[in-house]
């Protein structure tokens, strides 16, 4: 009976995601709750249904990193709310898709400043505007186009970091700087077979210069969260984690190159479920493949 109330309240949750834009991109992972994590110098984690968030609390300022879905993004600001009184000084989103940026309206009327990149607001508007649900988005209301922008919240310096096209247009690398920890988003998939947004200019080839870039502009001390990860492998790591992502990238493309001039179809490519050269991203390959074949063979 209880395998039967589980499997009866996913279906009722997979069929309320489904009205969200882009939701049957998402494979959601079901938690019995959510969870808050510290990590350092006030700053922190928040997992329950959705890319990961990322906060900093403090008397001085509250910063928080993408926002989930609607419900869990209430979660989150009632646990903000239990250890200040203050308004939110920053809320950022990596990047556009549903399940980073959806939230956002759970923090209308109590947030100063919504920040992406401009490419990110583009996007989350031309979603919106597709999905007929402007009304329920709140938009980023500061965005910047190259390089880099900083703001300062109490003690905390946090920087959001453009390299150019990867998982899409619009993706940051958001920066702790005190804390040095960095929020990735979606820019690394933890040993998980990543989603390549063509419909939003994702470009797999310049991913690998994202890494590269994200490698360099880090150091061996810095901590990263990541969007999203496979199973038994974690949403925090080192920098070394950029250059296992940037070798997989490369193995995808290469895999593609080869097998194409083998003679082997795109669907055939596409049932893989290892690339070689990246064994630890096990699963299918399908999503990648296919963005690797577009980008190699119909751009």
């Amino acid at each position: 009976m209880t395998n039967r109330r589980s499997f009866i309240k996913q279906s009722t949750a997979l069929s309320a995601l489904s009205i969200l834009p882009n939701a049957s991109l998402w494979e959601t992972l079901f938690q019995n709750g959510y969870k808050m994590e510290a990590l350092r110098n006030n700053v922190g984690i928040f997992t329950e249904r959705g890319g990961t968030i990322g906060w900093m609390i403090s008397d001085e300022g509250i910063v928080v990193v993408d926002s989930q879905f609607p419900a869990q993004a209430q979660n989150l600001v009632d646990e903000i709310k239990k250890k200040s009184d203050r308004q939110v000084d920053l809320l950022i989103n990596t990047h556009h898709h549903g399940d980073h940026s959806s939230g956002n309206i759970a923090f209308k009327g109590i947030v100063k400043t919504v920040m992406a990149h401009e490419n990110s607001l583009k996007n989350q508007k031309a979603n919106a505007e597709r999905a007929n649900n402007a009304d329920k988005q709140l938009f980023p209301d500061t965005t910047y186009k190259k390089g880099k922008i900083r703001q300062k919240v109490g003690g905390e310096r946090v920087a959001l970091h453009y390299f150019g096209a990867a998982h899409t247009d619009g993706d940051s690398f958001v920066h702790f700087e005190n804390a040095n920890i960095v929020h990735c988003g979606d820019l690394l998939f933890n040993r998980r077979a990543p989603f390549v947004d063509k419909s939003a200019g994702a470009n797999i080839t310049n991913w690998q210069v994202v890494m590269e870039k994200g490698y360099k502009a880090f150091d061996k001390d810095t901590q990263f969260v990541f969007g999203h990860s496979g199973n038994g492998f974690g949403i925090t790591g080192t920098r070394e984690d950029l250059k296992a992502f940037q070798n997989y990238l490369g193995k995808v493309i290469e895999f593609v190159k080869k097998g194409q001039a083998a003679g082997k179809t795109k669907e055939e490519l596409a049932s893989a479920t290892e690339i070689p050269g990246a064994p630890e991203w096990k699963g299918r390959q399908s999503r990648p493949v296919n963005a690797a074949w577009m980008e190699l063979f119909e751009e």
